[in-house]
């Protein structure tokens, strides 16, 4: 069974006037099947937690322990945590010119699985990913998010998570610049993933809307780099009706 523990995780970030804490302390268990939401106000953590997981130089771990089946990810380079099966959907997926979606899926499994997928069948999974972003064959010559749109890029990332296959995806506000057609799109991806071995989701946003289509068995309210208050779907509906006023009241 797959589990990724946070163990009173702290980070921090440089600046200017120097060290600055991100992350006070957090504890999260995400274990295979689960999908867990973490929502919140500006500058509570929760895209740096995203990125801590996966390993961006950025961050600084001071303390606390993230481990992946038993193994210790802060001791993994960013490509051994891909290895080891985490994925991270980012927020701003950034423009590769010159490398074609194609090029680089099959360079990204190949380094995933440690071989490279055989060319006649990957062709067809590709194409199969694909279509089911609704995105057409010829999209995979493109170079990878130059010049595509918000749902383009979102919905590529889901295409990735597909092929890929990791144990866990972190999606790191997978649903912002979505329409309401792109956001079910993407909502089906991420349900047909979930749903595949008993995958674990950590799926970061600040909006109800996608929690529609991707029902959250844990809703972690993130404050002032804690979590704040966890608890069912329900959490999430009395953030929408009353928004993060009493959790921050509660952190000041």
């Amino acid at each position: 069974m797959t589990k990724l523990e946070i163990k009173d995780l702290h980070v921090q970030v440089s600046t200017e006037d120097g060290p600055k804490e991100i992350l006070k302390g957090v504890t999260l268990t995400i274990n295979g099947g689960e999908t867990h939401a973490i929502m919140g106000p500006n500058g509570s953590g929760k895209s740096t937690l995203a990125y801590s997981i996966a390993g961006h130089p950025r961050y600084e771990v001071t303390s606390g322990t993230v481990t992946l089946d038993g193994e210790d990810v802060l001791e993994m380079s960013v490509d051994e945590r891909a290895r080891a099966g985490l994925f991270l959907a980012m927020q701003y997926p950034v423009e590769v010119p010159g490398v074609s979606v194609a090029n680089f899926l099959r360079t990204a499994k190949t380094a995933v699985d440690g071989e490279a997928p055989k060319l006649r069948t990957w062709i067809k999974e590709v194409n199969g990913a694909l279509e089911k972003m609704n995105l057409d064959p010829t999209f995979s010559q493109r170079s990878v998010n130059e010049g595509f749109s918000g749902g383009e890029k979102k919905r590529h990332e889901i295409a990735q998570l597909d092929l890929l296959d990791p144990k866990v995806a972190v999606l790191d506000e997978t649903d912002s610049g979505l329409d309401i057609d792109a956001l079910k799109v993407v909502s089906d991806g991420v349900n047909r993933f979930r749903e595949r071995d008993a995958k674990g989701v950590l799926l970061i946003t600040h909006y109800t809307r996608i929690l529609r289509y991707i029902r959250p068995d844990r809703v972690h309210v993130f404050v002032a780099g804690r979590v704040a208050e966890s608890g069912g779907p329900e959490l999430a509906e009395e953030l929408e009706a009353n928004g993060y006023d009493r959790f921050l009241k509660a952190s000041v």
